[in-house]
């Protein structure tokens, strides 16, 4: 397993349920559809982040483990690929935190560890329809983090993020 800042990593050339990814980069504004059109707020990586994802990588749902900074983990699901709803015309990777933050945390840095496979990346009828896969994807990504092989991967260094990495040093 390779660990990048700013950047992407997994076992050899691709990602499976039997391996984590980790990923570290600042949040920056998305598209505007997460919290706004969907109630369902989420963390965009910057495009230096997505572009360094490995070529062969799956446009697809997967869910893990996430924090802001040095701050406490929390379960997760993140979307990467070309969001077919909205017709992007950009690749995206948009993470959802199952957590209620107090306030919004653009510029921070946000750790992804992602360690299974929800669903292929898919076209919806409706917005409603896109809500409804996402609030399962959401629950289903609770279920299985509660396993044992998940729930330790939580505890992993990655997350054990120094000061001087979150803060930003402009």
């Amino acid at each position: 397993i390779h660990r990048v800042d700013g950047g992407f990593a997994g076992r050899a050339d691709r990602i499976t349920v039997h391996a984590s990814a980790f990923c570290r980069g600042q949040v920056v504004h998305g598209f505007g559809h997460g919290s706004k059109q969907l109630s369902i707020p989420t963390a965009n990586f910057p495009e230096q982040v997505v572009d360094n994802l490995p070529a062969n990588i799956s446009t697809v749902i997967y869910y893990g483990w996430a924090s802001v900074g040095s701050g406490d983990v929390h379960k997760m699901v993140v979307s990467i690929g070309w969001n077919l709803y909205y017709e992007n015309i950009k690749k995206s990777m948009e993470k959802h935190t199952m957590h209620t933050f107090k306030e919004d945390f653009y510029g921070e840095i946000l750790n992804v560890a992602i360690v299974g496979y929800l669903r292929p990346e898919k076209n919806f009828d409706s917005l409603e329809s896109l809500i409804s896969a996402i609030q399962g994807d959401i629950e289903e990504a609770k279920k299985r983090l509660d396993l044992p092989e998940h729930l330790k991967i939580k505890e992993d260094n990655f997350f054990q993020v120094s000061k001087s990495k979150t803060m930003n040093s402009h």
